[in-house]
């Protein structure tokens, strides 16, 4: 046991148990408590400092300690502290929201509905596509492909879409009705000789070749992040979404655009489906939809998904569907508070400014010894380490985490890659603080290892 009997950390093993987390591995040592935050930078229950190079879970676009966040929160508590959506009630905050958000959206949208997270927004899709599949009379056309290493959410359908074994392993899923096809990482799935644009053919062929073996008849919608995020911030090659887009298009199967990690200016642009050009018929989004500082998410569907869903509800007498806390007025209007700030002090902006230094020194990192590949768009990146030998996949990669997070740096490690999403008000010189403490510590890795 590495912490003192009585402390947080002891009671925090013995009361709590974690997300994405090794439970006994919490047990004897316990956890990192983080107590406040302040711009880019976390600080623990020690007084430690910390660049949050993961903006808490790619979600803190606005930093933390915004104080025009705490009061949006406390104004509409001391207003309307909840109210619910259900059989025909409203409050303004969640319906400037809706208006604010598919005013927004870089493709034409009808309505949003919320939820609290999204893993529950991908679920409540699933039942949507299932629904307005009943309403055209088409019953057998409910499948959805996914794709290897694409990441939805946990909950029972939206981990059954999710493309990561972790989140599969002793749950019994994926479950029936969801496949999934190739993974876009070009380094990894290439073949010999393959150019990126071959690449992206042969992914759009082999997608096609699914939809022909399952019977186009019985596919309704195919789901994908723009870039990939916990599955490693895979970065789309040249020509992918587009070849995606047309078989699509060739069989009327709807595209769900998961935005939850690229939204809201992460890659550069407001959404993710601008940077790759995509058109979808859903768009889930949420994190830096409020920055995080309070639970909701919302999907925006348009009106071929709308159309249908509203006859249907009329023939039922209700879509029998919902959250007690969907559109909760606090999160609402934090999450529009939230969106001004975005806008207001051009934070997209921001990105676009500081993604050249950002990309660039993690593609310096790229060329040490230790490492293979960096990969990246915006202000999200992973650096990838080579496979060595005596260390199993991913011993590395937590290895390097490890000394990063000693370091003062907080990353992410997926499997030998550790990703990077800070918060989108970095500063050029917090960035380049960021990279000096990573090569600093993958020379400290180095030497340890005695590579």
């Amino acid at each position: 046991m590495t912490y003192q009997p009585n402390s947080v950390e002891a009671r925090d093993a013995a009361y709590h148990l974690h997300s994405y987390t090794n439970a006994r591995k919490n047990e004897e040592e316990g956890s990192l408590v983080i107590e406040r935050g302040e711009g880019v930078y976390v600080y623990d229950n020690t007084g430690k400092r910390y660049i949050e190079g993961m903006a808490g879970l790619w979600s803190v676009g606005v930093g933390f300690g915004e104080k025009r966040l705490v009061e949006a929160a406390a104004r509409q508590m001391g207003t309307l502290p909840y109210y619910h959506t259900f059989t025909q009630k409203a409050h303004n905050p969640s319906i400037d929201l809706a208006e604010k958000l598919v005013r927004m959206a870089p493709v034409p949208m009808s309505k949003a509905f919320f939820t609290n997270s999204g893993s529950e927004a991908n679920d409540t899709i699933i039942k949507m596509v299932r629904y307005r599949s009943n309403a055209l009379g088409k019953p057998e056309k409910k499948k959805i492909i996914s794709r290897i290493k694409g990441y939805h959410g946990v909950t029972l359908a939206s981990a059954s879409l999710t493309g990561l074994p972790n989140n599969h392993r002793s749950f019994d899923l994926p479950m029936p009705g969801i496949l999934h096809t190739g993974c876009p990482h070009y380094r990894v799935f290439k073949q010999e000789g393959e150019s990126e644009a071959a690449f992206s053919a042969r992914m759009a062929a082999e997608l096609e070749a699914m939809i022909i073996s399952e019977g186009p008849e019985t596919v309704a919608a195919f789901i994908g992040e723009p870039l990939m995020g916990a599955g490693g911030v895979i970065v789309p090659p040249v020509g992918y979404w587009a070849g995606i887009q047309a078989v699509l298009d060739k069989y009327d199967i709807l595209l769900i655009a998961d935005e939850v990690i690229c939204g809201f200016g992460r890659t550069g642009n407001m959404f993710g489906t601008q940077t790759y050009e995509m058109r979808p018929d859903f768009m889930t989004l949420s994190k830096q939809l409020s920055s995080s500082y309070l639970p909701i998410s919302a999907l925006l569907i348009n009106d071929r998904v709308y159309q249908p869903i509203a006859d249907e509800s009329k023939a039922i007498g209700t879509f029998g569907h919902g959250y007690t806390a969907a559109g909760h007025p606090v999160a609402a209007a934090v999450a529009l508070e939230n969106l001004a700030i975005i806008e207001e002090r051009d934070l997209v902006g921001n990105v676009r400014d500081l993604s050249g230094l950002f990309l660039g020194r993690l593609d310096k990192l790229a060329e040490h010894p230790l490492a293979i590949e960096a990969r990246g768009a915006g202000l999200i990146g992973a650096l990838e380490l080579a496979p060595r030998e005596g260390f199993a996949t991913g011993a590395l990669g937590l290895k390097l985490f490890g000394i990063l997070q000693g370091n003062g740096l907080i990353a992410r490690a997926i499997g030998d890659s550790l990703a990077l999403c800070p918060p989108m008000i970095i500063t050029e010189a917090e960035v380049n603080t960021l990279f000096d403490i990573f090569e600093t510590s993958i020379d400290q890795l180095q030497k340890e290892i005695g590579a």
